[in-house]
């Protein structure tokens, strides 16, 4: 488990020293100067950069605001889902190959009391309960990401509902980036009435996934 711990905290410590977190006037710059205009070698590094950063723990939601800031609503929603997809398959199976067996122990003692009904849950619907999870704008999209890997879930659901949960928020955020970029008013609006929307049918799917396996 340390090495898991060290092995995201130095990744998350690279992407912030070499500029490349997301977010923020440093963040919108930093895409000006190397992605925006730049055509595939544009889209590659925000591919690259975008996957380290959702892999690390820095805010998905980041990534679509800079994908729809850096290439419009239709190229952003596809570039900046391919990048949180990714990262998330990095941290699964990051997770997956250095910390499972951590895991499953600490399951079976005190620790695993907290997380036992989350992990029950996933278990029991990896793909319903996983969606629902994505579409609620509250939690830890890193540490959804770990306790999958290290609960022995299959990757391929896991993956097809995370990628479709996190359709409408990144959506949502590639709106609000566009809209920065070219001050669309509607856009924001749209965005802003789509992440109601999302909350709201991940709390409905919640509530009718079954508690436990």
């Amino acid at each position: 488990m340390a090495l898991l711990a060290a092995g995201l905290g130095v990744a998350g410590w690279i992407i912030r020293t070499l500029g490349l977190a997301p977010g923020g006037e440093s963040g919108m710059a930093w895409v000006d100067h190397w992605i925006r205009g730049q055509g595939l070698f544009g889209e590659a590094v925000f591919i690259a950069a975008g996957t380290a950063a959702a892999a690390a723990g820095l805010p998905r939601q980041a990534v679509a605001f800079l994908g729809g800031y850096a290439f419009g609503a239709t190229i952003g929603t596809a570039l900046s889902l391919l990048a949180q997809v990714l990262g998330c398959a990095i941290a699964f199976l990051w997770a997956r190959m250095i910390g499972r067996g951590w895991a499953e122990r600490r399951l079976q003692g005190r620790f695993g009391r907290r997380l036992r009904p989350l992990h029950d849950r996933l278990a029991g619907s990896p793909f319903g309960a996983t969606l629902a999870l994505r579409l609620l704008p509250v939690g830890n999209n890193l540490a959804l990401n770990l306790l999958a890997g290290l609960s022995g879930l299959r990757l391929a659901p896991f993956l097809a509902a995370s990628a479709l949960g996190y359709l409408p928020q990144t959506l949502v955020f590639v709106l609000l980036g566009d809209g920065v970029a070219v001050d669309r008013t509607a856009q924001l609006l749209l965005g802003a009435a789509l992440f109601v929307v999302s909350v709201v049918l991940g709390i409905w799917l919640l509530r009718r996934e079954p508690a436990g396996g």
